[in-house]
């Protein structure tokens, strides 16, 4: 399992949108509509002929492994010796870096998580999926198809990766009653004044949302990602009373993982993969998904409308997400893989289990992250608040 280095980068992003706006229609944990999204005329691909002989990749650590990691870790060598296409894989440390990189033209696909993947269709940097080109898509969960970070009005602008929810865990040596709930680290959270723990991330401002959602129904929010002034407001000042009690923010997983192992921290929001590594360490934490729901990420391979090689770009995207190959990546990274048959083909017969693969009901209530952009995704028109305005706020937040 790899370090996954999600980071936001704090840059505006009106510029890459330009008259589009700045975000997504976002993620209730169902599909979501993305009214007044304009997509740019970028043509599809219609056929996959033989492979250009490379494929340059933007990729998260860990999801592009050729064994010089772990030699036992190696899906990239057969894919290789199979289609003739050499992988050359830059490593993507934040979503806005992968923005960046991709709308130099130079490299073929992009491994994008959802906080990225409107940015990249409204700027016309990726092109149009052709489903019917990559034959294991059919094996797809169906859950993640058709979703606003990956489609708009039903064209698929990527292949599904992997997904995973943000959760809430705490030392169950220092909190001894169950939690169920993130007042833990909201109105609760002056209990651990100075060990609570939060995501470090603009995108994190939707975690406020979801609990101001269900716990104050008068602001009327549907979507955490969709925030007019008074909902944004009421999010960002109940994060300024948060920070009171934090300890930390994290990014690095590495980082929490170490904080949670020395009682720095007792109490936050996480992913699966650092509580099994606790676990593994013997560290008595508990974790649970919310009764107010979580938000989560899911990770889309999107092609290049500039790419140079989008045979081979065609044959990885449906390399990654065969059954074989997508368990091996789901199990290294630590996530729920895409493809429903590789539950069957993981190591760890529990893996799929443990990270709810196919438990629909489960992922129901996770909201997925999706870019905030200014054109709400209802009646309400063009006052909710984009991702610029995210960033801003995040900075303020910490102080």
């Amino acid at each position: 399992m790899r370090k996954r280095s999600v980071v936001v980068a704090l840059v505006a992003c009106t510029a890459l949108w330009g008259a589009a706006g700045c975000g997504s229609s976002g993620n209730s944990g169902a599909k979501n509509s993305t009214a007044g999204f304009k997509v740019p005329n970028v043509p599809m691909q219609k056929s996959v002929g033989a492979g250009e002989g490379k494929v340059n990749l933007i990729a998260w650590a860990g999801y592009v492994e050729d064994g010089s990691t772990d030699p036992k870790v190696n899906w990239v060598t057969d894919f290789e010796k199979q289609t003739g296409c050499q992988v050359s894989t830059k490593v993507g440390n934040t979503s806005d870096e992968m923005v960046t990189l991709m709308r130099s033209g130079q490299y073929d696909g992009v491994s994008a998580s959802g906080d990225a993947t409107l940015r990249l269709i409204a700027s016309g940097d990726v092109a149009p999926v052709n489903t019917k080109l990559v034959p294991n898509y059919r094996d797809v969960f169906a859950q993640l198809k058709n979703q606003s970070f990956n489609s708009v009005n039903g064209q698929m602008y990527g292949i599904p990766h992997g997904r995973g929810a943000n959760l809430l865990m705490w030392r169950s040596d220092k909190v001894t009653k169950p939690l169920n709930s993130w007042d833990a680290v909201f109105s609760q959270a002056s209990q651990y004044k100075g060990k609570v723990t939060a995501y470090d991330n603009p995108i994190y401002i939707a975690d406020a949302a979801l609990w101001l959602k269900a716990h104050k129904p008068d602001l009327g929010i549907k979507n955490v990602y969709e925030l007019d002034d008074k909902q944004f407001t009421a999010a960002v000042d109940l994060l300024k009373a948060q920070r009171q009690n934090i300890g930390q923010y994290w990014s690095d997983f590495s980082k929490e993982q170490a904080a949670f192992t020395s009682g720095d921290t007792t109490v936050g929001t996480t992913w699966q993969v650092v509580a099994n590594l606790l676990h593994a360490d013997k560290v008595p934490v508990k974790t649970t998904l919310p009764t107010e729901g979580a938000t989560g990420w899911s990770d889309t391979w999107m092609i290049s409308s500039k790419a140079k090689h989008p045979n081979c770009m065609y044959k990885w995207m449906n390399w990654i997400i065969s059954p074989k190959v997508n368990a091996q990546v789901a199990e290294w990274f630590g996530e729920a893989p895409s493809n429903a048959k590789s539950c069957q083909m993981t190591a760890d017969k529990n893996h799929c289990r443990t990270y709810h693969a196919n438990d629909a009901a489960y992922f129901n209530r996770v909201s997925f992250w999706t870019t905030p952009r200014k054109q709400c995704g209802d009646a309400r028109g063009a006052v909710c608040k984009d991702y610029s305005e995210w960033v801003q706020a995040w900075t303020d937040i910490k102080g």
